[in-house]
């Protein structure tokens, strides 16, 4: 016990750097975001994240969002608890047995407009996991989804181009 706290007072913290992307880049995306919810729903953007059955990686990069580097709230974008109250539901990972009626009663409880977003290589294809005896696929095998992100996991600034580009492709009409 004694060497490890000598050790703990004598060798820095092991911390990463802050992300490259500038900090007025990331405000930009975040106000267009804003700006772009607002023009479609009158009000803030509301996101329900929803794990299927995920590493928890893609996790990691979506609760970056309310770290205190990104701070999304501050622009008004918040997750919710109950998918009573989103717009978009944020899917992460592949449906498992296991969660592919929670998914669907999660869909079915969501109000319309609702959009739907596959977040990370496991929720688009299975990933990793794709063949599992465990696993029913992507997210798209069991609820429709309006747009993917691709990357294992995403970052939080594609999280957010992602969602950009959601709301930007519902205002134009095809």
């Amino acid at each position: 016990m004694r060497k490890l706290l000598f050790q703990s007072l004598t060798r820095g913290p092991l911390t990463e750097g802050a992300p490259a992307i500038a900090d007025a880049d990331v405000a930009e995306l975040a106000t267009a975001l804003d700006r772009s919810a607002r023009r479609r729903l009158g009000r803030s953007l509301s996101i329900r994240q929803v794990d299927a059955g995920s590493c928890n990686g893609c996790e990691l990069e979506i609760h970056a969002l309310n770290n205190a580097f990104y701070d999304i709230e501050r622009f008004g974008i918040r997750f919710v608890a109950s998918p009573r109250h989103a717009d978009v539901l944020l899917v992460t990972g592949p449906v498992t047995r296991n969660m592919r009626e929670a998914l669907e009663r999660t869909y079915r409880a969501t109000p319309s407009p609702k959009w739907v977003v596959a977040a990370g290589s496991c929720a688009i294809d299975g990933g990793l996991f794709a063949g599992s005896y465990a696993v029913n696929g992507g997210v798209s095998t069991v609820v429709p989804v309006d747009l993917h992100i691709r990357g294992c996991p995403p970052s939080p600034v594609e999280l957010l181009r992602g969602l950009l580009a959601l709301l930007e492709k519902v205002e134009t009409p095809d």
